[in-house]
């Protein structure tokens, strides 16, 4: 079986210079907001181009302290809309709901399964405040039109970047690229911890330093609440071990276009949709993701054949039981995707060999 990641393959090579970090903490003793999580930071905040990364617990978590920042700043309020894609993990919406703001789906691009700025404009009203801007399966929309959307109706850009790391749009690193950023360190991302964790980029000073507070209690002064905020820490040990991998990401990055060019090259089938690649972005390959509209025929033949898939994602957001408010919304881009997508094998473990044999596979379907 071609499994579709094995984390402890994928781990293997950093494992020795993790350990030793590991060791170095736990000479310490020290687990929380320490030295480590400050060094993760700077570095993250460099590869990013920002002038700020502040590490939390999760993808989930940096998007509501971002919108929680906003709440304490003035910029948001209760009842706010929110323009989101529909077709994205539910976190995107869950941290929008969360901070008690409305939802508004919006449908997507066919080629890049990210939101589109036509939706953006047709569903701006006078209570829109925000978009939250997608960058599914690691490569950006059009941020060129949706920042000139935003900028014409002040409105505030958050990049939901849990997929993207190291993604560009024209040279321009995501992370940068709006108002403020929300990374995921989930263990398969391409720069994932062992464990959950999570960031917030920005270059506003103000916004930093309130998510700071936020993310420990609403505190800056131990024992000093200004704000009411959460737990959410990134611990020690994520970060040390995330400024492990965060050296090689761009070789990993490397290595994953290296796949999906093969495959793009490859997979020849009239019955499927190859993802496609824009020229004014770069395109990091968290996912590869073809289309077919025999989805479950071609998931079962290749179960069959010993090549494991995963589908990202079967249904919409807006689609979903926990928003069944929407469920009567017609969002038919989103839809017929969900429909047809699957995901395969791609990561710097999937050998040529077994490259090759998916594309067999997949052209022989």
């Amino acid at each position: 079986m071609i499994k579709y990641l094995e984390l402890n393959k994928v781990n293997a090579p950093y494992r020795a210079e993790i350990e030793d970090k590991l060791k170095t903490i736990l000479d310490k003793g020290w687990y929380l907001l320490g030295d480590e999580l400050e060094q993760f930071e700077r570095l993250f905040a460099s590869y990013c181009d920002t002038k700020h990364a502040i590490g939390v617990a999760s993808g989930l978590d940096a998007l509501k302290l971002i919108i929680k920042g906003y709440m304490e700043l003035g910029l948001l309020g209760e009842g706010d809309e929110v323009i989101i894609p529909s077709f994205t993990f539910i976190a995107t919406a869950l941290a929008v709901t969360d901070c008690h703001l409305k939802p508004v789906f919006a449908d997507i691009e066919t080629g890049s399964f990210n939101i589109d700025p036509k939706e953006i404009r047709d569903k701006i009203t006078s209570r829109t405040r925000a978009v939250i801007a997608v960058h599914l399966y690691g490569q950006t929309g059009d941020m060129a039109e949706i920042e000139k959307v935003c900028k014409q109706n002040n409105l505030l850009l958050i990049e939901d970047a849990a997929q993207a790391h190291g993604a560009t749009f024209i040279g321009k690193k995501v992370g940068s690229i709006g108002d403020a950023a929300a990374f995921s360190f989930y263990p398969g991302k391409n720069l994932g911890c062992m464990g959950d964790g999570g960031a917030i980029t920005t270059n506003d000073d103000r916004l930093a330093e309130m998510v700071t507070a936020l993310r420990n209690y609403g505190s800056r002064v131990k024992y000093e609440h200004l704000y009411q905020g959460i737990n959410s820490r990134l611990s020690e040990i994520q970060a040390a071990i995330l400024s492990v991998k965060l050296k090689y990401l761009d070789e990993e990055i490397r290595t994953r276009n290296a796949i999906a060019t093969n495959y793009l090259r490859g997979i020849k089938n009239p019955k499927v949709r190859l993802p496609s690649v824009h020229e004014d972005r770069s395109h990091t390959w968290h996912i590869f993701a073809i289309q077919s509209y025999e989805r479950d025929r071609l998931r079962t033949y290749l179960d069959e054949k010993g090549i494991q898939t995963q589908i990202h994602y079967p249904a919409p957001v807006h689609k979903q039981p926990a928003y069944a408010s929407f469920n009567s919304l017609e969002l038919p881009v989103s839809e017929n995707i969900a429909r047809s997508v699957l995901s395969i094998p791609l990561n710097s473990m999937v050998s040529e060999e077994e490259q090759d044999y998916i594309i067999k596979a997949i052209n022989e379907f």
